[in-house]
């Protein structure tokens, strides 16, 4: 099935407007191309490292959606084309072009595979679905990963480092926790290098999907009861179900306001003499992260760095309270 694009020029202070107007026509899977800075709101914070290199905003407005190419659209083009116009009186709605672009299905799904491809990092091989591995594969571990929608293809500066970093310190048997586990890449080099349990959180339900997928591609079973939605910083729940003091490695690979927020959650979770292993911290935030550790009595270990990226490793000190759940042991 083939997709036709329409794409309706407005202006930013519409955005909403016209998004309304498409929804009650029972069009709301919409794409909103605009220069205004990123809504990281539904992260909670307003997080700099996530803000694009942006020209300056002129107000303008793209608001794109799809519909079936054969199917006949003429009626609800009218529709949707009269209720635009009738919402000028209510604010500036720019020119209210709409252009039509055909686009095939498998363009629209798997554009983007053409510039994901294998790569090495260590002795570690990852090969995305759609393409095959060498045939000599000796001194090598095979990772299968296929990001998907989630967030996670192992590329990212600040994923590798938490790569380069398991790769060192986990030791086989280790109990890992992965906070923020997108799709699943750092629990499944966990698994492939011995890891004895998993858990992850992550506040995205589609990763839960992902994660999944890459771990049974692998040929790990997956256990769903161990990976969960929410919120470690608010969810007490969430933090019970986890336990307290069970983790000899816990992950971090999200962003350094997240860390700093949630270094007492990630601590609970470490065993005495577990490390935490914590990236995706921009350069100009590591000093920050390192005092958060700090605070929660965290011995900073070591500090990488590749490109603008930070990874701080912290060893919660030896001695307290046993492990206040048992967790379960997994393998291929």
């Amino acid at each position: 099935m083939d997709y036709i694009c329409y794409t309706i020029e407005t202006r930013e202070e519409a955005e909403e407007i016209v998004s309304c107007l498409l929804a009650e026509e029972g069009i709301d899977s919409l794409e909103i191309d605009d220069l205004l800075p990123v809504d990281d709101s539904i992260q909670g914070g307003n997080f700099e490292e996530l803000q694009p290199d942006l020209p300056e905003d002129d107000g303008s407005c793209r608001i794109r959606f799809y519909l079936d190419a054969e199917g006949d659209h003429t009626e609800l083009l009218r529709r949707v084309r009269s209720a635009l116009e009738g919402a000028r009186a209510y604010a500036d709605m720019g020119s209210l072009t709409i252009r039509e672009e055909r686009v095939r299905r498998e363009d629209w799904q798997d554009k983007w595979k053409e510039y994901f491809h294998s790569f090495s990092i260590e002795d570690i091989l990852f090969v995305p679905s759609w393409e095959n591995p060498p045939a000599d594969l000796e001194g090598k571990t095979l990772i299968r990963i296929d990001p998907g929608i989630a967030f996670g293809t192992g590329r990212h500066e600040s994923t590798e480092l938490c790569i380069r970093a398991m790769r060192h310190y986990l030791k086989k048997g280790d109990a890992v926790l992965d906070v923020g586990f997108g799709s699943g890449i750092l629990s499944v080099v966990a698994a492939s290098l011995g890891a004895g349990s998993l858990a992850g959180t992550d506040i995205d339900p589609i990763c839960k999907d992902a994660v999944a997928q890459n771990m049974e591609a692998n040929g790990f079973c997956f256990d769903p009861a161990r990976f969960y939605i929410g919120n470690l910083a608010e969810d007490t729940g969430l933090r019970k179900e986890l336990g307290e003091g069970c983790y000899d490695l816990v992950f971090a690979n999200i962003l350094a306001d997240i860390i700093t927020a949630m270094a007492p959650d990630l601590r609970d979770r470490l065993r005495p003499g577990g490390l935490l292993i914590t990236s995706g911290i921009i350069d100009f935030k590591q000093e920050e992260v390192e005092d958060a550790l700090r605070d929660q009595k965290l011995e900073i270990v070591e500090v990488n760095a590749l490109g603008e990226w930070r990874s701080i490793i912290a060893r919660r000190k030896a001695g307290g309270e046993e492990c206040s759940r048992s967790l379960s042991t997994r393998g291929k």
